[in-house]
């Protein structure tokens, strides 16, 4: 999304390049319609206990956020580089993503207890 940004195409009509940030938009669509469920999912897991899970919620509420924007730039006829810039600059978006860096490191840290206590 960041190349296609820096391009400068009015529309993603037309262009090899267009057709594939639509595709990438329905992906990633896709991707965050179930994200907060495997995340949680995966942080159970590992054990995390029912009040380490509100965070959920805000996961939740980003993706559902996030998803929103996708699917308002996908509504759109001509995707510009200009629109997709402002959806890279969305406070939604980076919000969810801290979430799942977060969730990363949750779980890159339980696994590396997990192996040096010797449970796995």
């Amino acid at each position: 999304m960041l190349a296609y940004a820096g391009q400068g195409l009015p529309s993603d009509q037309g262009n090899h390049v267009g057709g594939q940030v639509r595709e990438f938009l329905q992906s990633a669509g896709k991707a965050m319609a179930g994200l907060a469920e495997s995340c949680e999912r995966a942080l159970a897991e590992e054990g995390l206990k029912p009040a380490d899970m509100t965070f959920m919620a805000v996961l939740r509420r980003d993706a559902q956020d996030s998803l929103a924007m996708f699917e308002m730039v996908l509504a759109q006829p001509a995707i510009s580089s200009q629109l997709i810039d402002n959806l890279n600059a969305s406070i939604h978006l980076r919000a969810l993503l801290t979430d799942l860096f977060l969730v990363g490191e949750i779980l890159r840290t339980c696994s590396h207890a997990a192996v040096t206590s010797g449970k796995v």
